[in-house]
């Protein structure tokens, strides 16, 4: 396991744990950021990230993407 914030753009992941706080986590649930979640990095800028998770393009930073393990 490693965190969505060492994928290249272009490469898939299933996310396989979400760290951090009740409310991180909770978060990170309702954006998609679920166990067994596939999740493709589409660009990556500065740590921040532009990801494709279920049918969705959604924008994390680089705090948030760190806690997400693929």
């Amino acid at each position: 396991m490693q965190p969505l914030i060492f994928l290249q753009n272009g490469e898939q992941g299933i996310i396989r744990r979400v760290g951090g706080a009740a409310d991180t986590r909770r978060f990170l649930a309702n954006l998609g950021f679920v166990e067994q979640a596939p999740v493709c990095v589409i660009s990556k800028l500065n740590g921040n990230m532009i990801v494709n998770i279920r049918d969705s393009r959604v924008a994390i930073n680089e705090d948030m993407a760190k806690r997400i393990l693929v």
